[in-house]
């Protein structure tokens, strides 16, 4: 697959990048678990069909421990026993706000309801950001046609 454009040679999309990259830094310094980061940003962009990203962040997740049953499960995670009820949570979270057009009513009161019974605000508040962050990047990556597959963990730090 060849991009429609190129995402890292153009000026206005880096610039757009870097701020986005510092917008994210609060989320990664929050105290929502790294592991559900990775986790929620791994679901959002299965659901967007975003390879650059879904690339991206099962490598990142396994460099960082994440286990191959559970990234191999984060699609099918209302089916698995590997994710903890905070976990399933987020992942809800990630999918109804990621599908927001999808549901005239956005996240439902259950999903939320799971939410407030595992996180705190600050952690609520990360998780509000990353999936709104993640859809970001995922759009991104694909109107422009971003390939997967050649991401290297931490090629961007």
């Amino acid at each position: 697959m060849e991009p429609r454009v190129n995402l890292f040679e153009n000026e206005v999309v880096l610039k757009y990048v870097k701020r986005l990259g510092a917008a994210n830094r609060p989320i990664e310094e929050s105290s929502l678990p790294h592991a559900t980061q990775e986790l929620v940003k791994l679901r959002a962009s299965q659901i967007n069909g975003c390879g650059f990203c879904t690339d991206m962040h099962s490598k990142d997740a396994a460099k960082a421990g994440e286990t191959s049953v559970r990234l191999n499960l984060v699609a099918a995670w209302r089916e698995a026993n590997v994710f903890t009820e905070a976990e399933r949570a987020a992942l809800a979270l990630a999918e109804e706000g990621t599908r927001i057009a999808d549901a005239h009513h956005g996240v439902s009161d259950e999903t939320w309801d799971q939410v407030r019974k595992h996180y705190d605000d600050e952690q609520i508040g990360a998780l509000i950001a990353l999936v709104a962050t993640i859809n970001a990047y995922n759009r991104l990556n694909v109107i422009a046609r971003t390939p997967a597959g050649d991401y290297q963990p931490g090629m961007f730090d």
